[in-house]
This record gives C-alpha cells, structure tokens and sequence, in this order.
C-alpha cells in the first residue's frame, strides 16, 4: 500500500497484551492509525520469564526498539536440557544468533518488563483501558468491534490479539475450545539470593524428571531474579487449579535437592498455577478486514518457548505484508500464507516434550525439518 493509503489506515486492536501491543508498535511505525483496546481496567506485570530469540530482537532493531528491549533483558548463550538431578543431557546455543549484521543473542525477560516496554512506546490516548469486546463484524471494506461498555468502533481493520480464549476467533473464524495438555503449571519469580546458587550465568535451564516433571530456571540478571516454572502430569483440567505449597514440593521428589528447597520456600501468594492449554491449528486467520495474531490464532504449549516470538512475528508479518499489498484484504491473504505454515509446524512441535529416556538429539527442534 502506498504511504499516503497507511497513513490513512485506522485500525484496532483488540488485546493489549505482547501479541497486540507488537502490533501497534509495528504498525505505528508503517504510519497506520492505531489503537488498542484492552477490557483489564489497569495493565500490571503479570507472568514470569520469556527468551527472545534472535529473528525477534532482528525485528526489534528493524523497528528501534532495541535498545528499550536489551536494559530491561540479560543476553543468553545457550540452553541446557539435564536430568532430575543436573546431570547434562544437551547443551545447544540459541539458533540463529550469528545469522543477522548483528550478533543477536537471545535475550531474557520479564513479560512484565516486556509488555510495559511496548507500551511506553504508544501514545497514553490510544491505549483504551476498561473495553471488553462483546461483538465483532465484518462489513467487507470496514469492521466493528462492540464493547460491554457501550463503545462501537469501525476501522479499516480489526486485529484480534485476544488471547487463547480469543472471543474475535469464536465468532468469526473457530469455535473450537482450547485442548488441554494434561499438565498444569506453576510459576514464580523468586529473588537470586534465595536461589542456592544455581545462578551461575545467564543461561536457560531445563531439567526433566523421570515422573513427567520437568523445571524451567530462566535467570533474569538484570533483576537479580530467577524465573522458576513447575510443569507436571495432571489429569485436572482446571483452567486455575488451587494447590498448596506441599503439593507442588512433592513434585519434584528425587529432583536437585536445591531445586526442592526452592519449591519449598515459595511463597504460595506469589504463585501463578495454571492448566496448561493450546490451541488446535485453524484453517483460517482472516477474513475481509479482521485478522488473528499471537495466541488468538496459533496458541501452543510453552516447551519451546515460542508463544511471544510468534506473536512478535506475526506483529513483524502483518505490518510487512500492509507494505507490500495494494488492499487490506490482499495483504491479510499475503500475511496468512507467510505465517500460518511456520505457526502450525510449531504447534506440532511444542507438543512434543523432551524425554530423557531416549537421545536427545538437539534442545531446538524446530530447526529440524517434519
């Protein structure tokens, strides 16, 4: 589309978590109009540690912002995946990192700083707080979103950023409901300090237990903090299980005695427990002027960490594919076909958990080709 046509483009986003707040940065920085809309009355830092990997922080360059995203993150080399008990099964650097002008390691951060980061990035008076989305409809050249507050808004085009349990996806495009893993989560951010000294640098550690248990310590440096995820068996599917402390130390019986006294030692008010969900792939993101980014169109499992890297390239995608096309439409059937293949396989592969009883060939499995 020509400069003048984006300029001219007014879009909404529904959603301000990292899939919709990429995408009104990416699309800001093209010229579009945008604005987004978010039903929590307030953003807070919520979640625990992600790795942005280097295709993500290449973006991050493309749009300047890099710099914003590297003082609120520590760079990592690799990635372990050990036993129980720490003994080394793979040790792998983070793919792609020599293969930019720049060195791009992947870097680790809280979503909370990351999230917050994107926002500072967009004009306070197009963050509109408070707005849940009751209705979306697709009118050919133009869509409506309707909010329980009473709000209508039109524009040339919506983006539904709306999680997992994306509302813009059920009625327009799927109504399939999430699939549970047969696992729940649980996640904390614990101070450095009381890490045993397992912090020894700045590197991504997995290590897998033979009952199904698998912890993820993710350093956050920068913070003197330590991402410390829980991941386990479950045949409950409730979407926030209520456990108690007890209950998530006996998981990791035989574990790294350190790993069990972390366990131990959170405190349960500071806990995130979760039944861990994603999405089956859909066949379609896309209609004439409302489109599908991040979890709403490809939610996967967290075993390969690429949830918000995906949501970023689709930000990355969509703004790229406005630049190239002559419409709206065009450009949403450009941006389906680049991203969908790449989101599906992912989706294949992050089912896929590591199984220490076999060979672990590689910690990145994605760049093997299925």
């Amino acid at each position: 589309m020509k400069a003048s046509e984006l300029q001219n483009l007014d879009i909404a986003i529904v959603g301000g978590g990292y899939g919709g707040a990429a995408a009104a940065v990416a699309l800001s920085r093209i010229g579009a109009d945008v604005h987004v809309y978010e039903q929590a009355t307030e953003i807070r830092e919520v979640g625990a540690g992600i790795g942005l990997r280097p295709p993500t922080l290449e973006l991050f360059r493309t749009w300047g912002i890099f710099d914003e995203m590297a003082a609120v993150s520590s760079p990592s080399d690799c990635m372990e995946i050990l036993t129980a008990t720490g003994e080394l099964i793979v040790r792998e650097e983070w793919p792609g990192i020599h293969e930019y002008a720049q060195e791009n390691k992947t870097r680790l951060i809280h979503r909370g700083d990351f999230v917050d980061t994107f926002l500072k990035l967009i004009p306070e008076d197009r963050i509109h707080l408070g707005h849940r989305m009751t209705s979306v409809e697709d009118k050919g050249d133009r869509a409506t979103v309707t909010f329980a507050n009473g709000t209508e808004v039109s524009a040339d085009l919506v983006i539904g950023a709306d999680g997992i349990r994306s509302l813009v996806r059920n009625q327009l495009f799927s109504d399939k409901p999430p699939v549970f893993s047969g696992s729940q989560a649980f996640r904390a951010v614990i101070s450095a300090d009381d890490a045993y000294g397992m912090v020894k640098d700045d590197n991504f550690r997995l290590y897998v237990g033979d009952n199904g248990a698998m912890v993820y310590f993710l350093p956050l440096r920068h913070r003197n903090q330590v991402s410390f995820d829980i991941t386990a068996l479950s045949n409950d599917d409730t979407w926030a299980p209520e456990v108690t402390g007890d209950y998530i130390s006996g998981l990791l019986d035989g574990f790294d005695e350190r790993l069990q006294a972390i366990a131990r030692n959170l405190d349960m008010a500071a806990v995130t427990s979760r039944g861990v969900y994603d999405i089956d792939p859909i066949d379609q993101w896309h209609s004439d002027s409302v489109v599908l980014v991040g979890d709403a169109a490809h939610s996967m499992l967290h075993h390969q960490g690429q949830g918000a890297n995906q949501a970023i390239q689709d930000a990355g995608g969509l703004a790229d594919a406005l630049v190239a096309a002559d419409s709206v439409k065009d450009a949403l059937v450009r941006f389906q076909a680049e991203r969908m293949p790449v989101a599906h396989k992912l989706q294949r592969i992050s089912r896929q958990q590591p199984d220490i009883s076999g060979s672990v060939e590689t910690a990145f499995p994605e760049t093997t080709s299925l």
